[in-house]
């Protein structure tokens, strides 16, 4: 259960951060180029990487609350951030060609996806 309400606050607190950071971002340089789009999964990849790491290897917290920030929070801040750590791990681990068909396959067919989404949407 504790994992449950972890998950529960970190995702409020990374929604209402994305949330914040794109207007703040948009309003300093308008919405002319996706920015904050840009800056939002930026920070939240390197956070991820960082947190990842640091409450694996270097300090110790719950499982619970170690959820909540990676899972919860920062997944609701950016999936992006989860996207490239996979990558990444799947790089560490020495799979390499894994990584690169994950990487190739996941931003390929999430344009042919969206592309497909958008025609069913204007079309249908």
């Amino acid at each position: 259960m504790a994992t449950y309400i972890a998950l529960a606050i970190g995702g409020i607190l990374g929604v209402y951060a994305r949330y914040g950071l794109t207007r703040l971002i948009q309003s300093l340089v308008g919405p002319g180029f996706p920015l904050a789009t840009l800056i939002v999964n930026l920070l939240g990849t390197f956070l991820l990487a960082f947190l990842f790491i640091l409450t694996l290897e270097r300090i110790t917290i719950s499982s619970a609350v170690r959820t909540g920030m990676l899972t919860g929070g920062l997944g609701a801040f950016t999936t992006f951030s989860t996207f490239i750590m996979e990558a990444l791990l799947l790089i560490e681990d020495g799979q390499a060609g894994k990584a690169t068909l994950y990487l190739v396959l996941s931003i390929g067919l999430g344009i042919t996806v969206a592309f497909g989404a958008v025609y069913i949407a204007r079309n249908v």
